[in-house]
Order: structure tokens, then sequence, then C-alpha cells
């Protein structure tokens, strides 16, 4: 274990410099704005089937799968199509996890960013000792992490690759080569983004010459990107970690003008992607396999389903009086309790695992069914009963934890890939920049061609406060070589009785992802409903003790019961980018969220 020593923390506090905790984000922040509903028919298929955020880059993915290739080799052409058409999500620039089940056996991928090796627990405060507002932590080199995305899919290719490493690269190059058409997602998150156009380069390929965004449509070019997945496809991995190009982009971060940043040659040189064991936990006839720490995705989303299944809940149907048919307002009282409940844990306990213990020395704790059924005994559940007032992380083992509750604050965007391929393997991919268009840093090589690749901003994920107000130490601070938590999801689901993989599902939107992937689990798995019919029921989630329903889906009645119960309420657009695909006796079922551009394809 790394775990550091508190220094650093002792002399601030010596200094009187107690830290407080940042000012909580708004509630109707959304890590990416809406752009729409487009109903999706949802795609069945016999052979295998690929699920991701762009057309072009399911596309990609299925020319991959169609050549013989693994889902692993489909997901690296997905990427790096993505990395060109939905720059505002992922790339190569940022980070990722992967599940992949091979037949046999599940795996846990880890390629999330970490903090320069350089990195102080003070890296977002300020002169005065506070935290600097968020925004400006984000944008420069400041936030800049290494980048994990290539490592990680090289090391899956290493193992799970059919097709050769440059082949992969094809659908990308060729793309950037020709140009592809801004997409209206893309075009409407340029047309609101007012930090990019601070960056030079990005400046340059993003908006004309009089200073606007490209419009939807436009066909535009990445040469520069072109000429980089050309070295990485002869190179591997180490043509972005090592030499010219990462020299590029060090050189980037440190000399950024306001905001520069420290990584390093060293940080992008000794970068190496985890292969961990995944986190796995039982959920009626099923298992479900996902991510462990430094993601908290997995711990909440099965602590949600846990105490869900403790309560009411269990026995509720979607009301049917609305068509189609919507979850009502008592089991929307009681999955918010257990999401409050679940929210709790996650802000004492999930941190980077070599950095911080588990508590009760392994994270299964935060799921053992006693814990959990001590945790919904918290909660209210009689008809109509008013909401907790207060939450607080509970005690899973006799060892009570040193840490203090991270404040909240505001987690941003991320693709999502669900792949299966013919050969009986399968995945579940989130990747990440953190921000919409991550640290507004576009790397360039500076040979006359036009574009590159942005950066992420995923030091933001962690705690900007170090320690509370009493000086003690939160869990998801920044150490140098720390990996920051994550609420990313990606989700192998099987059958117990077979142990054949029977969905993989996931979803971009934040610290808002664990509200997504378990409203799409508990509409398949507890309402029979099929992928794309989980994936369009209405969002929910909570933000700063809010509970934010999707708006316009659902009805005053439903409102009114909620605010009588205590809740504080607010309806905003909440943009989830679902992509899911379940196993049928016919072969496949593929589903892509509404509100975003996703497809599935298969054969």
């Amino acid at each position: 274990m790394k775990l550091q020593t508190l220094t650093l923390l002792a002399l601030l506090l010596s200094a009187g410099c107690a830290i407080q905790p940042p000012i909580p984000h708004s509630a109707a922040l959304q890590p990416e704005s809406a752009s729409g509903w487009t109903p999706k028919p949802g795609w069945a298929t016999t052979k295998f089937a690929v699920a991701a955020a762009n057309p072009l880059a399911t596309q990609a993915g299925y020319d991959m799968l169609k050549a013989g290739g693994s889902a692993v080799d489909a997901a690296i052409a997905v990427q790096m199509v993505l990395t060109l058409v939905e720059p505002q999500s992922s790339g190569i620039g940022g980070g990722a996890f992967m599940v992949h089940f091979n037949g046999q056996q599940t795996e846990a991928f880890d390629g999330r960013e970490t903090a320069p090796s350089k990195a102080l627990e003070t890296l977002f405060t300020g002169e005065d000792g506070q935290p600097v507002s968020f925004m400006e932590g984000v944008v420069g080199g400041r936030s800049v992490g290494t980048p994990g995305t290539l490592r990680m899919l090289e090391m899956a290719h290493q193992q799970h690759g059919k097709l050769p490493w440059p082949v992969l690269f094809e659908p990308a190059i060729a793309l950037a080569e020709k140009g592809f058409q801004v997409s209206a997602r893309m075009a409407n998150l340029l047309a609101n983004e007012t930090h990019l156009k601070e960056d030079p380069v990005a400046a340059a390929y993003f908006y004309n010459a009089a200073g606007q965004a490209w419009p939807t449509g436009h066909r535009l070019k990445n040469p520069e990107l072109a000429a980089i997945f050309r070295q990485i496809a002869q190179g591997g991995a180490n043509a972005l970690m090592t030499g010219a190009l990462a020299q590029s982009v060090v050189n980037k971060v440190q000399q950024h003008a306001t905001q520069p940043g420290q990584l390093s040659m060293d940080d992008l040189a000794s970068y190496q992607a985890v292969k961990r064991t995944p986190l796995c936990f039982d959920y009626q006839a099923h298992r479900i396999c996902g991510m462990p720490p430094p993601s908290s995705g997995t711990l909440a989303i099965g602590q949600i389903l846990g105490i869900l299944n403790q309560t009411p809940a269990a026995s509720l149907t979607l009301d049917a009086a609305f068509q189609p048919a919507i979850p009502g307002a008592d089991w929307l009282h009681l999955f918010t309790e257990a999401a409050r409940l679940a929210f709790a844990d996650r802000e004492l306990y999930v941190a980077d695992p070599d950095f911080v213990h588990p508590p009760a020395g392994n994270w299964m704790s935060l799921l053992a069914p006693d814990y959990l059924a001590q945790r919904s005994r918290l909660i209210d559940t009689r008809p109509a009963a008013p909401r907790m007032k207060q939450v607080e992380p509970g005690q899973p083992g006799p060892v009570k934890t040193r840490y203090a509750a991270m404040p909240e604050q505001p987690e941003h965007g991320t693709s999502h890939i669900s792949i299966m391929d013919g050969w009986g393997n399968a995945l579940a991919m989130t990747s990440t920049i953190e921000g919409a268009w991550g640290s507004r840093q576009m790397v360039n090589r500076g040979t006359g061609l036009k574009g590159g690749f942005l950066l992420n901003n995923e030091l933001t994920d962690f705690s900007f406060a170090p320690v509370d107000a009493h000086g003690q130490p939160i869990a998801n601070r920044v150490q140098g070589g720390k990996r920051p938590r994550s609420s990313m999801a990606p989700l192998l689901v099987f059958d117990k009785a077979s142990g054949q993989v029977v969905m993989s599902v996931g979803s971009p939107g934040g610290s808002f992802i664990i509200h997504y992937t378990a409203k799409t689990l508990y509409g398949v798995l507890n309402w029979g409903l099929n992928a794309q019919q989980a994936i369009n029921l209405p969002n929910f989630t909570t933000a700063n003790n809010t509970l934010l329903l999707e708006k316009d889906r659902f009805p005053a009645s439903t409102l009114n019961a909620l605010t009588a119960r205590g809740h504080t309420l607010q309806t905003i657009d909440l943009t989830s980018g679902l992509q899911a695909i379940e196993r049928t006796p016919q072969g496949f079922f593929g589903a892509a969220d509404p509100r975003r551009e996703g497809v599935v394809m298969g054969d």
C-alpha cells in the first residue's frame, strides 16, 4: 500500500490554515448539455453486436467484428473513432475502465489517469488556503492527469486481440484524413462552450476564422490526429507515452500561461495499466460484475440495489396509469433514499486502493447483506413517510475510519461502449476525458497539420479540499501517482445458474452514471423490460440533497407526492448516454439512449 503520510496536512494545520470544503455546485449543473431526443427502436442481431455513442464509431467496431476480430479489437477501433468524432467526451488523452469476459473468466482493466508524481495535496487550493473555483481548476494544465486509455487498450489487446494492432486504427485514420460531418450534438456543445477557443490549437480546429463554432454537417478533417494515429498504429502506446509526442503533451501541460501543470515525461513513461479483480455481487438470479475502486460505480449500484431489495420497493411495479409506464412516487422515494445512503458511504470510503484501506479490510464489506439490511432500516418505509433529514455514512466493520467525508463537487462526461462478439467474449467499457472538452487543451506536434487531440481534466475528480474543517484527511484527496475516484460503472450481468453473460451495460454522466445504470438494471431485472425500454424510462438522480427529475417526463401528481414527503425537487434535462446489449434466445438485443447519438450494429 502506498499510504502516504500526513506531514503536509500537519504543516497546514499548524499554520492555522484549516481548509474549508468547497461551495457545493449547482444542482442543475450537467456533465454535458442536452441535444434532443431521438427515438431508438432497439436492434436484434444473431451473431454479434456493438453499441457505441456515435454511428461512425459503431460502424468501426462492426467492421472489426465482421473481419473476425474480438470484442477487444472492436472496442479499440470504436475508441479511436470516438477520439475524433466525440472529442468532448473521451479520447486517447484520457482514461478508461473495461470489464471483459472471455467465456470463462471475468477481468477488470484499469486505465484510469494518475496524478503527476510531484502533485501535492494542495493542488486545487489557492494562496488563501481555500479551494479554487471548479472551472479555475478545470481549464489549463493543472487538471491534467497521466492518460491511461491507450496503455489499457494495449494490455487488453495483447491478451484478447485477434486482429493486428495497426488494422484497428484504419477506420479512424481514414475518417480523420477524409473528414467527418460534425454531428448535431457536437455542434450544440461547441456553440455553448466558452473556454475551448482560449486554446489557440483548439480554436483553429473547432471554430472558423470568425470564431464561430462549426455547424452541424460541416466536414471536419483532423490531419494531425491521423498522423498521430499512424505513429501509434506502428509504435503502440509507447508512441504516445514516450518520445516526441509525449514531449508535446508535457509541453502543453507545463507551458500553460496561467494554470501550468506538473505532468512530466517520467509520469508518461512510467504509467501502467492495472488488471484488477472484478467486484461482483449477487442480485436475485444474477451476478453483476464491474470495476472495483478507484471506481465507486459498482459499489454504489450494488448498495442501491441491495438496500432497495429489503424495502417495499421490491413489490412496487411501474405506474401503468401513464403510457409508457413510469416509476411512481413511492418507488422513486425509496430509490432516492437508498442512493443517499450509498453516496454517504461513497464520499467517506472510496478512493484509490493503493492509497486507502477499504473498511473492515475488504470492499465487499460495503455490500454485505447484514450491512445493507442495517442501512435499509434507516429508511422510513411507512406510506407517505418523510425523507431522511440527515444521512450519515455507515460503519461496516468494528474499526471506525480516520477519513472525513468528501464534499460534493461536480463530475463530468464520459462515453460508453458495450460489445458482444461471435467468439463468446463480452465487454463493457467506459472512457472519459472528465469534463466536456476536458482541460480545453489540444495537443498538436507543431508540424503544420491542423487538429490534434484533447487532454483530460481528470484531476478535478479528486477532492479540491485535502482535509475537512477539522483537519481530518479526505480519502480522495490529491496525492502523487494516485488515481482519482470515479463513478464510471461498466457492468456485465451473468445468469447465476448457467454462468452465461446475459447483459453488458453502462453510461456517461459523471456521478449520475450510478443512478442511470441502476435504473436500467432495475428495469430489466425487476420489471422485465427489455434494455431499450429500460433505457427509455425517465431519468432521476440526486445532487446536493436535491432530487433531480427529467424534465417533462413525470406528472404533477408524482411531483406533488414527492414534495409532500419533504423532497426538494428540480426538473431538468438529464442527459444520460446509456448503451446496453442483452443476450437473447435468438442472439442479441442492443439498445442505445435516445438522449444521445448512439446506435447498435451487428449481424
